[in-house]
């Protein structure tokens, strides 16, 4: 760990540097956190379900012990119900680097959400404004037709954005196809931008393991997960009304419960209880739906530029140097 006279120091130099910390999911991003940025360094969370409140343990959320001992940012900030796109993360993120460097400290984001990285790093792509007539009739459509159905669509509309959103990610796929019925353009038609906006200065930190490791820590979590109450969250979750249409429940660790409870009601299970669900059965898929997320992860995360890649279990000792060396500069 850093000293504490000597990361004084290099925080009068640290005006706007920003430190990226990811990695595919189970990778060990948690653990590092306390271990090398516990003094003088505030979390800015990149995980697109830990926003949500009362999503915990299927979001693998840091505890309140943990978040008091190292400050987190954008961690339970909209209802399960609600909408948070990347566009949110951005401006947040922007405010809350902006907050921990006024009290002299030094902004880590952290998370599995590549293409949050990947926008504030280099911004927003420039696409039309949504329109609240043709997000309804987007919404109608979701609704009539189903989520498959508008992938489907956008494939035929808009093949190369199809191509790169997965058939779950409804928010994406509603906001490729108003691009498409808006009559400006395919979403694909917008580049994302590439430079490092704002004269950014990021440290990009990348963890990996060998697939084997990972997999097997992925199993071992989501045993986890099912130890410390996995099932009663749901449970919590499906009393307030979490439906399938909610955006936080399109995650992995929810979205195979509500699809199991949506099969059961449609052959004929009107008021379906979850004990008697295959539990089983939505472990594995959880457990799998893991591992095929965290190979997406590995290619995205591969597409940045000047990552160091760096084994949680090797290489702690060069990842402390590291962050101590650009903090200097």
């Amino acid at each position: 760990m850093m000293k504490s006279n000597s990361l004084a120091a290099m925080k009068q130099n640290s005006k706007g540097k920003v430190i990226f910390l990811f990695g595919p999911t189970a990778v060990g991003k948690t653990a590092l956190l306390f271990n090398i940025f516990s003094r003088g360094f505030e979390v800015i969370n990149a995980d697109s379900v830990q926003v949500y409140r009362r999503l915990d343990i299927g979001s693998a959320k840091a505890t309140a012990e943990e978040r008091a001992a190292v400050p987190h940012h954008l961690i339970d900030i909209r209802e399960p119900w609600e909408g948070f796109c990347v566009g949110d993360f951005v401006s947040l993120a922007d405010e809350a680097a902006d907050e921990i460097r006024s009290r002299g400290n030094v902004p880590v984001i952290c998370g599995g959400t590549a293409y949050y990285f990947k926008h504030f790093l280099c911004g927003l792509s420039k696409s039309p404004k949504s329109d609240p007539r043709i997000r309804a009739a987007v919404k109608a459509m979701l609704e009539e037709k189903g989520a498959l159905w508008c992938h489907e669509e956008l494939g035929r509309l808009d093949p190369q954005s199809a191509a790169r959103i997965h058939p779950n990610d409804v928010y994406r796929i509603t906001r490729a196809l108003e691009v498409c019925m808006s009559g400006q353009g395919k979403l694909s038609d917008f580049a994302v931008p590439s430079t490092v906006r704002d004269g950014m200065d990021v440290l990009i930190l990348g963890l990996t393991r060998p697939k084997p490791e990972l997999d097997e820590r992925i199993a071992r979590r989501v045993d986890m997960m099912f130890d410390d109450g996995l099932v009663e969250e749901i449970k919590g979750l499906v009393r307030l009304g979490a439906s399938s249409e909610w955006p936080s429940m399109k995650a992995i660790g929810y979205h195979e419960f509500l699809t199991a409870i949506d099969s059961a009601k449609a052959a004929g299970c009107a008021d379906c209880n979850l004990d008697e669900l295959d539990i089983k059965a939505i472990k594995h898929s959880i457990v799998m739906d893991s591992i095929h997320y965290a190979k997406r992860q590995k290619v995205f995360f591969q597409s940045f530029s000047d990552v160091i890649w760096l084994n949680p279990e090797t290489d702690e000792g060069r990842m402390k140097a590291l962050v101590e060396e650009f903090l200097k500069e």
